[in-house]
Parts: C-alpha cells; structure tokens; sequence
C-alpha cells in the first residue's frame, strides 16, 4: 500500500478511541430510562457508526419521531456525563497519527458523532491539530450514505483512487463502498473480522495502528 494513498479518513468511535462498551451501555440505558424494551449489548454494538437518530431508529423501527427524540435525549445525557482523554485512545494511536503527519498524509475523520460530540472528543484528546478536516453525521448523511466521504474528497482535492477509508464497523466499509474508495477494517471496534471482509476491505487489523507498517 505504499505511495498508494495521499489522504486517510479515519472512523472515531472504536477505530482510533476505545468507546464502543461505552456507547452500547448508554444506548441500553437510554433504553432503561425510558421505559423501552433494553436491546441486547451484540444489537447495541451493531448500530454503532450510525448518527444516533438512525441508530435508535435501526433498534427502535416502531417508535414515532417524538419517541426517537427522547430516547436520542436520554443518551446523550448518559454518553456526555463520561469524561475522555487521551488514555481512552487504543494504545499508539497518537504516535501513529504524527508518523502520517509527518510523511505529508493528509488526515480526515468520518464520524457518526454528532459535531458537538467529536469537538469534545478531539478537545479532550489533544487531536484536534491532527486532521485537516472532520465530518459528522447530523452536518452530511448518516453512513452508509457517502456523501461525508465526498465533502472530504472535495475539500483536500484527493481523488477517490488516493483515499482510504479506515473504520471498525460494517457501516464504514459499506460507505467506502458507495463512495468507491478502497477501505481498511479495523476488528477493535463494533464488528469482528468476518464481517468486515464480507465488505471488500484491502486488510483487516486487529487494531488500527498496525495500519501504519504497510503505510510508511
């Protein structure tokens, strides 16, 4: 894969941070809270990657729109009372991120998060400085939707042959799909390797900083 990729776009949750068991609790605690049936921790984890709305929509196919909005109310309380910092990261995950820096990567996050969420996040972090732009999910589609993808070619002037996609769940791979970028599938995260191959990655990791020996 070497001088094979000018930009790298990157998931968040689960992928460079190690938040998945905190998200599928908040969701099983929204859940709880409101007095809706409490989804199974593997249902939790499967709609991780999603912007929320369409993740408790995805759990919840029944539920009117005012439902939705009190259960999406109700994690984002539970998810927000968590601080982060740099320690929730996956081991190595700063220092891989300032070697592709350094080799002149142009760095991007494609993220279910809302912006109010991935701010905090990359404030808590110190990561800000790192990516040269970030997209959420309540700014551009949801994924698998590519448009997030396509606003972040757009705004680097990266062609779809020079971009790659790394995500740990279904729905990042499905999304580097329909954008037509090669992908990466990271098994640190929502989904496990099997599934993620069944979506045409060039490699499935372990953990995302092993991406860094086929780069440099």
């Amino acid at each position: 894969m070497k001088n094979r990729f000018d930009l790298i776009i990157f998931d968040w949750d689960g992928t460079l941070i190690d938040s998945i068991d905190w998200i599928a609790r908040c969701l099983q605690n929204a859940a709880n809270d409101t007095h809706h049936a409490i989804p199974n921790y593997q249902a939790s984890k499967e709609v991780i990657g999603l912007s929320i709305e369409r993740a408790i929509e995805t759990l919840y196919p029944e539920a009117t729109f005012d439902e939705v909005i009190v259960l999406v109310n109700h994690y984002e309380t539970a998810y927000f009372s968590k601080k982060i910092s740099r320690t929730d990261l996956f081991s190595g995950v700063i220092e891989m991120l300032e070697a592709l820096n350094k080799k002149g990567f142009k760095l991007a996050i494609a993220t279910g998060k809302t912006r109010e969420g991935l701010d905090e996040a990359l404030n808590a972090t110190n990561t800000t400085d790192l990516f040269c732009i970030t997209r959420c999910a309540d700014e551009t589609e949801s994924k698998p939707h590519p448009l997030m993808l396509e606003e972040i070619m757009a705004h680097t002037k990266v062609l779809p042959e020079r971009t790659l996609m790394v995500g740990d769940s279904t729905h990042d791979l499905q999304m580097a799909l329909n954008a037509g970028i090669a992908s990466i599938g990271v098994s640190s995260g929502a989904h496990d390797s099997e599934q993620l191959k069944n979506y045409q990655p060039l490699h499935c990791f372990f953990q995302p900083t092993e991406l860094l020996q086929h780069l440099l």
